[in-house]
C-alpha cells in the first residue's frame, strides 16, 4: 500500500480521489450546485481581506458554550488562528451546522470551507465528524450546506498522513463521513480530473482493503464512483490497450473494479468492453481466482459464467465451483456420461436452492428452480436412457430433470424402491414427478407401516395424496415427525397436505400445550385456531415463541401469555401480533405501556382495529411524552400536535412515511388530513416535491395527486414504485414522467434490465406507448432473471410478453422451421414470447402437455396463448378432462365452462380444493362445488377450507345444513357476503361447535366470523363478557338483534371501541339504532352521537311487514286489525304529555 504514497504527494491529483471515491452520480459540469465547490487553492490573504477578525476570547467563550456560536460568521471561524480553533469542543460542528443551514450560502462559503477545515488538527477533526455523524446519521443533511462541507473536508482528508492505510482510509470514509454519503449528488460537484490509469488503480486497491469493513450501501456509493470513472469518456475498454505496456493486463476486473465487482451489473460490464475484450478478462487465472471469492448479482454471475464457458478451449473441471450454480444448457450439450456425472457431483454439493446476492435475493418459494437449472438437470439426465440406482444416486440434485416418461419407463419398481433415499434428498420436485414416483412405488406394493418408512420419502412426501395420508395412523404421523430430517420436507408440501398432516396429529394429541410442542415448525400456521384455546391449561412460552403464528392464532392464546410471561420483552414477534383490547383491558396502566414498548421494538405489525386500541390505551391518561417508543404505526391515528412533546412536525411526518399507511383505507378522512398537514409542515408551496420531501414523505407519496407526480418529475419515482396501487390520474402521471426521460434512469431507449428492476412496482402502469420504447432485450432479460422476484401478477408479466411478440400474427401454415416444442422449449419459462398464438396452436398438435402442464402454466401466457392451450387440451380429451389434470390447470380454469365441468369427475376434496386454488369466478365455482356435491362427496374439513373464505356463500340452504358443527372447528370461513339464511344457519352450528368454550375468554374470537346470524339473546349474554367488539362487526349483526339491545347492553359489546360509534352513526344500521335511543341517554356516554329521540317525543318504529307471499295471511290480518288500537294509544299519550 506504500505506492499509494507517491499519488498523495501529486497535488493535482488529489482532489480527483474524492471525486472518484463517492460520487458515481454523472452530472454535467453545469449541475445546480457547482458553484458551491472550490477546486483551486485558497489564498488566505485575499479570502480574509474582508472578514472581519475575530478575537481568541470571542473563540474562547463560544468554546465554553458563554457565547453563541452563531454570533460569528463561517468567513470568521475559517480566518481564525489554526491554534485558536483547537479549543472548541467535538461537538462545535453541530452546532456550526445548525447555524449555518438556516442561511443562504455565498460564493466565498467552499473556499471558507477549505480553510476552515485546513486549520483542524486532524484527530480533533475525526472525533468532531463522529459526533457529528452520530447526530445526523439518520437526519438528511442541508443539499447546499453538504456541498460546501464536503468541499473542505475532502481536502483535509487527502492531507492526512498514512491515508492511504485501510484503517485510516476507513475511520474517515465510513465514520466520519458518513451523514455526507447519503446524497451522492453533492459530489457532483467535483470534477473529474486527469488521473492516470496506474494511479487509478492504487486508488482501487486501498479502496478494496476496506471493502469488507463497509456497509453495502457506502460500497455501492464507491462502486459507482469507479465506474464513473472508468466510462466518463464514454470509450470501451478504459485503462485497456493490448498494444501499450502498463494497460495490456487481461486482470482488468482485479486492477479496476476489485470486490467492488460484486456491485456491478450486466448492463455495466457491457459498458466496460467489448465482448471479446470481456471474455479474455473473464478467462484470466487472477480474475478468476478473485471471482471465486465474491458473491454477485445473479444476472452478472450467469453472464460471467456464459463469457467463461461459450468460447471453446474451456474445460468445465476449471470452472469455479460456484459458478457451476450459473451453467447454461448449452455449456453442457456435448458432456460424455462420465463428465455428466461428475458435473452432477459438483452441481449437488456446492448450489443451495435458494441462492442470495448481493442486491438481488432469489426469493423463490423453496421447491422452485430457475429455468436454466432444470435445463441443465434435463441435459444431464438425457445422457441415459435407464436408471439404476448407481446412476440415480450419481446425478444427485440432477434427478430433478427426470421426464415422467423417464420415471415410468426407464426406472424399475425394485429401483425405484432401491432409490429411495437418493431420490429423497433432491429438492425441488414438481407436482407431477412427486405423485408419479409415489404412485409408482405404492402400486408396487411399497408400504408405510411406521414413521421410518414415512421419513424415508424424504422430499418426495409431497407427492402423497390426502386421502392417503388420511388412512395412514396417527402414530406413524407422530413418529416420522420425531426425525428432524423428515421435518425439513414439511415447508415444501401443498397447503391441503399440510393440513391434513395437522388434523392428523391433533387427532391424537389432546391437549393445544402438546400440540404446540410436537407440530413442526412448518405446519404451526395450518392449526385451526379453536385448537389453541388453553383455557385452564398453562401455555409454555418457549415454545409458542419458536413457532410462526397468523394473528387469528396468536389472539386465540394472547390473553394467557400475557398472564403468564413477566417479561414481555421475551416474547416473539409472532406471539406478539396477537394482541387483543379485551386482553389489554385487564392489565394495568404500567404493564401496558411496558407491552406498547415491546412491541415498538419487536417490530410488531398490527391491523388498524388493534392499532386503534392501542392508541386510546396509550393516551389514557394523556399524550405520552416518549411517542418514539411505541410502535411507528400508533402515530397514524395521532396528529403532529399529539407529537409536539416528542419531537418536530418534520420528524412526526419521517416516521408517518416509514409507517404501514395501508392500516387506513385509501380514501379515509384520516389518510387526507395526514397528507395535507404533511405538505403544510414541509413548506411545500405549490406542486412541486424535490426529492428530500420526497423521502420525509415516504409512503404518502402514495397520495399524492397526478398533478405533483408530473410537477416533481422523477423525484418521486422512487417512493411511488413501492406503492400498492393508484388512481387513474396518477398512472397517466407516471407514464408522461417516465416518458419524458427526464429523469436520473434516463431515456426509455437506453433502459436495461437492472432500470426495470429497480421500476418494477411501476411496470404494471407501462402503456404500450412505453413498452414498445425499451428495448426488447432488456425486457426480455427481465423476464429471465429478475421477473420470479418481482411482485406482478402472471396477467401483468403476459402485458410483457404480448409487446415482444409481432404486432401482426400471420396465419401458420404448419409449425415454422426451428420452432418444434420439445422438451427444452417446455422447460423454458420464456417459452411464451417464442410463439405467436397461431404458432403456439400449429406447434402443439402431436404434442402432449399433459406431464408439463403444471410448469409451463406459471409461465407468462397472454390471454390468446392460454385460448390455444384450452383448445389442445381440449383436442387430446372430447370426453372430459381426467381429474390427474385438474390440479394441473391453474389460470386455464377461468376458460371452463359449465358445460366442461358437467362432465368432469371431481372425486375428492383435494381434487376441489386445487380447482378454487386459482379463485374461478363464482359460476365455474359454483358449479365445480355443485359436481363436486352432486357426485356424493362430503363437505369435509378440507372442502370446507378449499369452499370457506372466498365461496361458502354459493352453497344453498340444503348444502349448508349438511355441514358437521364439528367441521367449523377445524375450517376458517368468510360469511361477509352471505344471505341471512346462510348466517342464520352457520351460526347455530358454529355455536354448537364452540359450545364447550363458551365460557372462556377465547370464545369470542371463535364465534365471532359467524356473529352475523346471532339472536339478540346471544349478544346480550356477550355484552357481559369483556369482548371489546369492533363498531364494523356490531354493523354487520341481524338487523333485528341490533334493534333489540339497549345502550347499556351496545355499551357492554364495544367496550374500549365505544368512541368509534360516531364515525359510523350516519350509516346504516348504526343510525337506525341511535334513533331509538333517547339523546339524554347517548349524551351519558360522551362520544359525540346524535340523532336520538329528545325528552318529551317518542319515536314510532312502524312495523316493516313481510310480504304476503311469505308471510301467514293470519299474522298480516290480525297486525292490520290492532293498527287502531294502536294509533289511539299514540294519541291518549300526546294529549296527557
Amino acid at each position: 500500500m506504500g505506492a499509494l504514497k507517491t499519488f498523495a504527494e501529486m497535488s493535482p491529483l488529489l482532489p480527483g480521489l474524492g471525486f472518484l471515491l463517492l460520487v458515481g452520480w454523472q452530472v454535467a459540469s453545469t449541475s445546480a450546485g457547482t458553484y458551491l465547490c472550490s477546486s483551486s487553492t485558497v489564498n488566505e490573504s485575499a479570502v480574509c481581506a474582508s472578514v472581519k477578525s475575530v478575537s481568541h476570547e470571542m473563540l474562547v467563550e463560544i468554546a465554553r458554550v458563554q457565547a453563541s456560536p452563531c454570533s460569528l460568521t463561517f468567513g470568521q471561524y475559517a480566518c481564525a488562528q489554526s491554534a485558536w480553533l483547537q479549543d472548541l469542543q467535538d461537538d462545535f460542528l453541530i452546532s456550526l451546522y445548525s447555524c449555518l443551514t438556516p442561511k443562504t450560502a455565498s460564493a466565498m462559503d467552499p473556499e471558507y470551507s477549505v480553510l476552515f477545515f485546513s486549520k483542524y488538527d486532524a484527530k480533533k477533526l475525526l472525533a468532531a465528524l463522529t459526533m457529528f455523524s452520530q447526530q445526523f446519521s439518520h437526519v438528511p443533511l442541508s443539499l447546499e450546506w453538504n456541498m460546501i462541507f464536503i468541499n473542505g473536508l475532502w481536502e483535509k482528508m487527502l492531507q492526512v498522513p498514512d491515508i492511504d492505510s485501510p484503517p485510516v482510509l476507513f475511520q474517515w470514509v465510513h465514520e466520519g463521513l458518513q451523514p455526507f454519503l447519503v446524497e451522492p449528488k453533492v459530489f457532483s460537484c467535483l470534477r473529474a480530473k486527469n488521473i492516470l490509469c496506474e494511479t487509478f488503480r492504487m486508488i482501487v486497491a486501498a479502496l478494496n482493503g476496506i471493502y469488507s469493513d463497509l456497509p453495502v450501501e457506502e460500497q455501492r456509493n464507491l462502486y459507482t464512483g469507479i465506474k464513473h470513472y472508468l466510462i466518463q469518456d464514454g470509450s470501451n475498454q478504459k485503462c485497456y490497450s493490448a498494444a501499450v505496456p502498463g494497460l495490456n493486463s487481461t486482470a482488468w476486473f482485479e486492477n479496476y473494479l476489485g470486490s467492488f465487482l460484486e456491485h456491478a451489473t450486466v448492463g455495466d460490464l457491457q459498458l466496460f468492453g467489448d465482448e471479446p475484450t470481456l471474455q479474455k478478462f473473464a478467462r484470466d487465472p487472477v480474475n478468476i481466482q478473485m471471482i471465486s471469492n465474491l458473491t454477485l448479482l445473479w444476472e452478472t454471475a450467469v453472464y460471467y459464467t456464459s463469457l467463461l464457458t461459450s468460447g471453446p478451449d474451456f474445460p468445465l473441471s476449471s470452472l469455479p465451483d460456484r459458478f457451476v450454480c450459473y451453467l447454461s444448457p448449452s455449456a453442457v450439450s456435448n458432456l460424455s456420461r462420465d463428465d455428466a456425472l461428475s458435473l452432477a457431483q459438483r452441481i449437488s454439493k456446492n448450489c443451495p436452492l435458494n441462492l442470495t446476492h448481493r442486491g438481488i435475493t432469489r426469493e423463490r418459494a423453496p421447491s422452485s428452480l430457475t429455468t436454466e437449472e432444470l435445463q441443465v438437470a434435463s441435459s444431464l439426465v438425457r445422457k441415459f436412457e435407464h436408471f439404476p440406482p448407481a446412476i440415480l444416486h450419481a446425478l444427485g440434485q440432477a434427478a430433478v430433470g427426470l421426464s415422467i416418461s423417464d420415471i415410468e419407463n426407464g426406472i424399475s419398481d425394485k429401483d425405484l424402491e432401491a432409490s429411495i433415499p437418493a431420490l429423497g434428498e433432491v429438492r425441488g420436485w414438481n407436482a407431477e414427478q412427486s405423485s408419479t414416483i409415489v404412485n409408482k412405488l405404492l402400486s408396487s406394493g411399497y408400504q408405510i407401516l411406521d414413521g421410518q418408512s414415512l421419513a424415508k420419502l424424504g422430499s418426495l412426501v409431497a407427492g402423497l395424496n390426502s386421502s392417503t395420508l388420511r388412512s395412514l395412523s396417527p402414530e406413524v404421523i407422530l413418529e416420522a415427525i420425531k426425525l428432524p430430517e423428515f421435518v425439513q420436507q414439511m415447508v415444501t408440501l401443498p397447503s391441503a397436505l399440510k393440513r391434513t398432516f395437522v388434523e392428523k396429529i391433533s387427532s391424537s394429541v389432546g391437549h393445544p400445550a402438546d400440540l404446540v410442542k410436537y407440530i413442526p415448525d412448518a405446519l404451526a400456521s395450518y392449526i385451526p385456531k379453536s385448537l389453541l384455546v388453553f383455557g385452564e391449561e398453562k401455555p409454555n412460552i418457549q415454545d409458542l415463541n419458536s413457532k410462526m403464528w397468523t394473528r387469528e392464532q396468536a389472539a386465540m392464546f394472547f390473553s394467557d401469555v400475557i398472564k403468564t410471561e413477566p417479561d414481555f420483552s421475551r416474547l416473539s414477534q409472532s406471539v406478539l401480533q396477537g394482541f387483543t383490547c379485551a386482553a389489554a383491558n385487564e392489565m394495568e396502566a404500567e404493564r401496558f405501556q411496558e407491552l406498547a414498548k415491546v412491541m415498538k421494538k419487536k417490530n410488531v405489525k398490527l391491523e388498524e382495529d388493534q392499532l386503534s386500541c392501542l392508541v386510546k390505551m396509550v393516551t389514557l391518561h394523556g399524550i405520552p411524552k416518549d411517542l418514539d417508543s411505541y410502535p411507528k404505526d400508533l402515530l397514524l391515528f395521532l396528529s403532529s400536535s399529539d407529537y409536539a412533546a416528542t419531537g418536530s412536525c418534520r420528524q412526526y411526518f419521517a416516521n408517518i412515511g416509514k409507517a404501514n399507511l395501508d392500516v387506513l383505507q385509501r380514501e379515509s378522512s384520516q389518510r387526507k388530513q395526514l397528507l395535507l398537514e404533511a405538505l403544510a409542515c414541509l413548506k411545500i408551496p405549490g406542486t412541486q416535491v424535490n426529492e428530500e420531501n420526497a423521502e420525509i414523505l415516504g409512503r404518502l407519496v402514495c397520495d399524492l395527486g397526478g398533478e405533483y407526480i408530473r410537477s416533481s418529475g422523477g423525484n418521486l419515482l422512487k417512493q411511488l414504485n413501492q406503492c400498492e396501487s393508484f388512481l387513474p390520474d396518477q398512472e397517466e402521471a407516471i407514464r408522461s414522467v417516465i416518458s419524458s426521460g427526464n429523469t436520473t434512469f434516463g431515456p426509455l431507449v437506453a433502459w436495461s434490465a437492472f432500470t426495470l428492476n429497480e421500476l418494477s412496482g411501476l411496470i404494471p402502469v407501462f402503456d404500450h406507448s412505453i413498452l414498445q420504447k425499451i428495448p426488447k432485450n432488456a425486457l426480455t432479460l427481465w423476464l429471465k432473471n429478475f421477473a420470479h422476484d418481482s411482485p406482478l401478477s402472471r396477467e401483468q408479466l403476459a402485458t410483457i410478453v404480448e409487446e415482444l411478440l409481432p404486432t401482426r400474427h400471420k396465419r401458420a401454415d404448419g409449425c415454422p422451421p426451428g420452432k418444434q416444442i420439445t422438451e427444452t422449449v417446455l422447460n423454458d419459462d420464456l417459452m411464451p414470447i417464442w410463439y405467436t398464438p397461431e404458432e403456439l396452436h400449429a406447434c402443439l398438435k402431436n404434442v402432449s402437455l399433459e406431464n408439463h402442464l403444471s410448469q409451463i402454466l406459471t409461465y407468462s401466457f397472454t390471454t390468446q396463448q392460454l385460448a390455444v392451450l384450452k383448445k389442445n387440451l381440449d383436442e387430446t380429451y372430447p370426453d372430459g378432462y381426467p381429474e390427474r389434470l385438474f390440479p394441473k390447470l391453474g389460470p386455464l380454469v377461468s376458460f371452463i365452462t359449465p358445460e366442461d365441468i358437467s362432465r368432469w369427475k371431481i372425486t375428492s376434496a383435494d381434487t376441489l380444493a386445487a380447482l378454487l386454488k386459482d379463485q374461478p369466478p363464482d359460476d365455474q365455482a359454483s358449479a365445480m362445488i355443485k359436481r363436486y356435491i352432486g357426485l356424493g362427496n362430503a363437505l369435509n374439513v378440507t372442502a370446507l377450507n378449499a369452499i370457506g373464505m372466498k365461496y361458502v356463500c354459493l352453497l344453498n340452504a340444503n348444502e349448508l345444513n349438511v355441514i358437521d358443527s364439528n367441521s367449523l372447528k377445524l375450517a376458517s370461513l368468510n360469511l361477509s357476503a352471505c344471505s341471512q339464511l346462510a348466517k342464520d344457519i352457520l351460526y347455530a352450528k358454529a355455536k354448537r361447535a364452540f359450545s364447550d368454550q363458551h365460557y372462556l375468554p377465547a370464545y369470542y374470537g371463535l364465534i365471532e366470523p359467524y356473529l352475523g346470524g346471532a339472536p339478540g339473546a346471544d349478544l346480550r349474554d356477550l355484552s357481559k363478557d369483556n369482548v371489546n367488539m369492533k363498531v364494523s362487526t356490531l354493523a354487520k349483526l341481524r338487523t333485528d338483534s341490533l334493534m333489540s339491545l339497549t345502550l347499556s347492553e351496545v355499551q357492554g359489546l364495544l367496550g374500549m371501541n365505544l368512541g368509534d360509534l360516531e364515525k359510523w352513526q350516519n350509516k346504516f344500521p348504526i343510525r337506525e339504532w341511535v334513533q331509538r335511543q333517547k339523546q339524554s341517554e347517548l349524551d351519558k356516554l360522551h362520544v359525540g352521537l346524535t340523532g336520538g329521540t329528545q325528552e318529551g317525543y317518542m319515536n314510532i318504529v312502524i312495523p316493516k311487514f313481510q310480504p304476503p307471499s311469505s308471510a301467514p295471511l293470519g299474522t298480516v290480518a290480525m297486525t292490520l286489525h290492532l293498527l287502531p288500537a294502536l294509533l289511539i294509544s299514540f294519541l291518549m299519550m300526546s294529549v296527557l304529555s
